[in-house]
Parts: C-alpha cells; structure tokens; sequence
C-alpha cells in the first residue's frame, strides 16, 4: 500500500535490547495528506540501517510504501504500519531550464475554456420532481 502526503512530525527514536540480545531501533512519522479533508497516518521504520537509509525530514513530500499488521499482546491487539521504501515526490514548481540560442524556448500552453454555466433562469415552475 501507499501514502502520498508531507511528514508533519518526527517522533523520537526508540530502541532496546531484545531478548535474542540483538539491538534494535524503531522511529515513528506523521504524514498527512492533501484531500479536502486531510488523513493522518503514523507509520514507522524499524532498523538503524533503515532510518538512515530513508532520512526523513519534517516538511518533505513523500510516497510511503508500507504494510499493515496485527499482533495481540495480553488479550489485545495492536496495528503496525511499517514503511519499506519511501519515495521524494518530485517538487511541482520546477526550475525553469536555461535555453540556448540555438534553441528557441516552446510557447506556453492554452489555458483551459471554462465549462459554460446552465442557465437557470427560465426554468419551468412545475417541476417532476418526487422531493
């Protein structure tokens, strides 16, 4: 699955000593998506190696690719969402490229006509309307 928004909040890092007495390491992110009502998800990347590899900032646009899983703990469950890639989303204000002389720039596209609007006004009193 994944998750395209800005990263809203780096949580601390976490880590222990787990009972095979290997080192671990886990840190936590808030994203949050750009929709008319915007989401939230807080997902986590597990290992030392990962969370470098990954290096995620407050503020970038990222694509999340990550997995669900469950897991019961003393009669309760508990979800994980745990990040395995993580995407920088092109920025959408590019740079404009220097031209060279030889190479005139290309003209700016059209704009879109606006959709006409209905006209209204002369509508019929009796509608069919079953409301």
């Amino acid at each position: 699955m994944e998750f395209t928004g800005k990263i809203i909040a780096v949580l601390p890092p976490r880590g222990g000593i787990s009972k095979s007495g290997n080192e671990w390491k886990v840190q936590e992110y808030v994203i949050e998506d750009h929709g008319q009502y915007p989401r939230k998800m807080c997902f986590d990347v597990f290992g030392a190696e990962k969370i470098e590899q990954f290096h995620i900032q407050e503020g970038e646009e990222l694509t999340v690719s990550f997995d669900v899983d469950a897991r019961e703990y003393q009669g309760r469950w508990y979800n994980s969402i745990r990040a395995w890639k993580v995407d920088r989303v092109a920025a959408q204000t590019a740079q404009p490229q220097p031209t060279s002389a030889a190479q005139p720039a290309a003209p700016a596209p059209a704009p879109a006509p606006a959709p006409a609007v209905p006209d209204f006004s002369n509508s019929n009193a009796t509608d069919d309307l079953p409301f």
